[in-house]
């Protein structure tokens, strides 16, 4: 699967809205390829006490609850289309829940990629 087909299924989730008077969703969907091919997406939730989360944890959350956990590509796209490279919460977040997914390609921006491995250059497990 492409980055074009990805930014596709993380720009169809999401849905800017409030859902309470503490909290707002949807502004950014992200999309993960999982090893097996499945595609797994999120959209993050904001809170006034900064307890929600990013998409990419809605979207790695959806695909450890489909019992899997090594991604192979994840993009990020924002209310307005554009790709958001993930947050440092995120990069670790991503790092920890496989162990090859240091090697997960991330796309960053229109046309660049780079993988959590170099996101995270000096993290200890290089």
């Amino acid at each position: 699967m492409t980055f074009d087909e990805l930014y596709e299924k993380a720009k169809s989730v999401i849905d800017p809205r409030r859902i309470s008077e503490y909290a707002e969703a949807g502004g950014v969907g992200a999309a993960i390829l999982a090893e097996s091919g499945n595609v797994y997406t999120g959209v993050c939730i904001d809170t006034g006490s900064s307890m929600g989360f990013c998409a990419e944890h809605a979207a790695a959350a959806a695909m450890i609850t489909a019992g899997e956990s090594r991604i192979l590509k994840v993009i990020a796209v924002g209310w307005d289309g554009h790709i958001m490279p993930p947050c440092g919460r995120c990069r670790e977040f991503i790092s920890q829940i496989h162990d090859e997914n240091l090697n997960a390609e991330v796309m960053v921006a229109e046309g660049v990629t780079t993988t959590i491995r170099k996101l995270l250059p000096y993290d200890g497990r290089q």
